[in-house]
C-alpha cells in the first residue's frame, strides 16, 4: 500500500513547481506520523486548488518497508539514489535501537548539507542524533524516550513541547503532533491565514491550539515507571476539582508524606503539589480551548479558588493569561 493524494476534490498543476518532501520509511515506522504529515500537505493542496505540495516515499532500499500497524508501503526510490532534497523526513517508530542505520547515516551525510531540512517523525530524531546531526540542536520527543536520550546524547536540548518547526533540524514527538509540525512548515512558508484554513479544513484548528500548550515532559499515570508515584498521579487526575493535599495522597497510597515527596523527586524532579497543578492547568487550558465556560467556571473546575489566583498560575505555565488565550481563540 503507497499513501496516495486523494482525488475526490481536482487539484490543479499549474503554477510554481510544488515544495518537495522526501520521506524516508524505516522499518516498523510510526504509521499515524507518516499520515499525519502528508494529509497535511494534501489539505493544504485542496485549499490552494493546486499543488504546492508533493512528496515522495524512499527507503533504504527499494523494497517496500513494513509500518508499525503491518501495512506493507512501497518505495519509489532508495536513498542512495536520490541526486538532491530540500526536505527529508525521517520516519521512524518504536523499534528504533533495533534497526541498523547505517544507510540512513550514509545517505544523510550526503544529502543533509547546506540549507537542507531534515526531519525526524515518530522516534526519527533518535536516528538524526545518531547520525550527527542534532549536535546543538533542540528537539522533541516522546516522553518514554526523553530519559534514555538525554544521556545518550546530552547535546542535543530537549524541549518539552510536541515538536521543533523553526530550524533546519526538526522533529516532533510522535502520533499527530505531525499535523502540528507541517501546518507550522506551511504556516511558514504561506503565512498563518493559510495555515489556518489548512487547519479549519482538517477540523483541527481547536486541537491545534490546545497542542501548542501540550507540555510532553509531564508524565501521566500510564508513563511513570514508579507503581506508587502512577497510583498517586492517578488519583490526582481523578480529583481536578476538588484537589486534596499530598498528605491525603501519601496517606491513600499507603506511605508518609516525606516518602511521597522523595520519589516525585526522584521520577518527576518536582515535588507532588507542583505536578498536580500542571495536571490542573493542563486541563483548564483544554477547556478554555474546547468550551465556551467563563473563566471563572474553569478555575472552579479545576481546582482553584480564586480568579486572580487561577490567573497567575496559568500565566506563569503558558505565558499568557486565561483572558489572553480566551481573546486569542475569539479572534482565530
Amino acid at each position: 500500500m503507497k499513501p496516495s493524494v486523494s482525488q475526490d476534490r481536482p487539484v490543479t498543476d499549474s503554477g510554481p513547481k510544488p515544495h518537495l518532501f522526501h520521506f524516508v520509511l524505516l522499518p516498523h515506522f510510526s504509521h499515524l506520523s507518516l499520515i499525519s504529515a502528508i494529509e497535511t500537505l494534501q489539505n493544504a493542496n485542496l485549499v490552494a486548488d493546486q499543488r504546492i505540495y508533493d512528496w515522495t516515499i524512499c527507503g533504504t532500499t527499494k523494497q517496500a518497508v513494513r509500518s508499525s500497524v503491518g501495512c506493507e508501503v512501497d518505495v519509489d526510490v532508495a536513498l542512495k539514489d536520490v541526486p538532491s532534497a530540500r526536505d527529508i523526513v525521517v520516519v521512524s517508530g518504536e523499534h528504533v535501537f533495533e534497526l541498523d542505520s547505517f544507510e540512513l547515516e550514509v545517505g544523510l551525510a550526503r544529502l543533509a548539507r547546506g540549507n537542507v531540512r531534515v526531519t525526524g517523525l515518530g522516534t526519527g530524531a533518535i536516528l538524526m542524533a545518531e547520525a550527527g546531526l542534532m549536535d546543538g540542536a533542540t528537539a522533541a520527543i516522546h516522553s518514554w524516550y526523553r530519559a534514555g536520550f538525554k544521556e545518550t546524547h546530552p547535546r542535543v536540548e530537549l524541549i518539552r513541547q510536541t515538536h521543533v518547526s523553526d530550524s533546519l533540524r526538526c522533529s516532533s514527538s510522535g502520533g499527530v503532533s505531525a499535523i502540528d509540525l507541517f501546518l507550522d512548515f506551511i504556516e511558514q512558508e504561506h503565512g498563518t491565514d493559510f495555515a489556518s484554513s489548512v487547519a479549519e479544513c482538517m477540523c483541527y484548528t481547536p486541537l491545534r491550539q490546545l497542542q501548542k500548550s501540550v507540555d510532553t515532559s509531564i508524565p501521566n499515570s500510564l508513563t511513570v515507571p514508579n507503581r506508587t508515584v502512577s497510583r498517586v498521579i492517578a488519583a490526582m487526575e481523578e480529583q481536578i476539582e476538588e484537589p486534596v493535599s499530598p498528605a491525603v495522597l501519601a496517606d491513600q497510597a499507603g506511605i508518609s508524606r516525606r516518602q511521597i515527596e522523595r520519589l516525585f523527586k526522584k521520577y518527576l524532579g518536582i515535588t507532588p503539589k507542583q505536578h498536580y497543578r500542571k495536571i490542573r492547568l493542563r486541563e483548564a487550558y483544554r477547556l478554555l480551548i474546547q468550551s465556551s465556560q467563563p473563566i471563572i467556571d474553569v478555575a472552579l473546575a479545576t481546582g482553584f479558588e480564586t480568579p486572580s489566583h487561577f490567573s497567575r498560575c496559568f500565566k506563569a505555565e503558558f505565558g499568557e493569561t486565561p483572558y489572553q488565550l480566551r481573546n486569542k481563540k475569539r479572534t482565530d
